[in-house]
């Protein structure tokens, strides 16, 4: 006979941001589909509402606004706080900037700004609001990167730069905060809406999908290797590099 006092241990937390498409979207349903609690964020409304429709979960959570935005951030905190404690903080939201990407030596200083408020501030923004829960999970925080931020690429200026700060910043949390397994993921090239804007008019559809890639970071959380950055290329054998 069933223990009528036993309960159910609670459904794991988890925050992605940039959920609508791509990589954030083929995540959430991969955790929603392991019976996680995901909270998703999205710049643009109908967006998100049909990804969340497509899903069909009620353990998926969409709130629309930009990462950027404190109030945004501040719902998307509440949010999760009321399904429970947050022991996954995935910053996949990012901006590529001006399309086509001009060079450095015409790259306007407030779009940059814009690119940086994007990719460096809000992660780290999102992260100190939920580094108390993360720390009672003994959690993990995973930044998106790009090769972008260790390779020198002619127009890719202004967001390999970001990418690269993220980058230093994830290497110093992993360092600060010993309680928490902080990553950064490259995912490599793959077939999304922003990649296409970094190659106007090209054909990309030789490129990976989002879908194939969640394995592989499903694998870093799940196996919470030393904090550090690794790469999607290396596979499941979590190479850091």
């Amino acid at each position: 006979m069933q223990d009528m006092n036993s309960t159910q241990p609670a459904s794991p937390v988890a925050v992605v941001t940039g959920g609508s498409h791509g990589l954030g979207r083929a995540l959430a349903a991969s955790l929603v589909g392991d019976n996680w609690q995901v909270v998703i964020d999205g710049r643009r409304g109908h967006d998100l509402a049909r990804t969340a429709a497509e899903i069909d979960s009620p353990r998926l959570v969409p709130i629309a606004g930009d990462v950027a935005d404190p109030a945004h951030r501040d719902a998307v905190v509440a949010a999760a706080a009321s399904l429970g404690t947050v022991s996954l903080l995935v910053n996949n939201a990012s901006t590529l900037g001006p399309s086509p990407m001009p060079p450095l030596r015409g790259y306007p200083v407030v779009k940059l700004c814009q690119v940086y408020d994007v990719n460096v501030f809000a992660p780290l923004e999102l992260t100190q609001l939920l580094l108390p829960s993360l720390r009672a999970t003994n959690g993990v925080v995973v930044n998106i990167s790009s090769d972008a931020a260790v390779e020198a690429y002619a127009g890719w200026g202004g967001y390999g730069s970001a990418k690269a700060a993220l980058d230093q910043l994830t290497a110093v949390l992993g360092v600060e905060e010993p309680d928490v397994h902080v990553y950064g993921f490259d995912p490599g090239d793959m077939r999304t809406a922003m990649h296409q804007l970094a190659f106007p008019g090209e054909d990309i559809t030789d490129r990976p999908s989002a879908a194939s890639v969640v394995p592989r970071l499903r694998a870093l959380i799940q196996q919470r290797p030393a904090s550090g950055r690794y790469r999607s290329a290396d596979g499941e054998s979590l190479v850091a590099s």
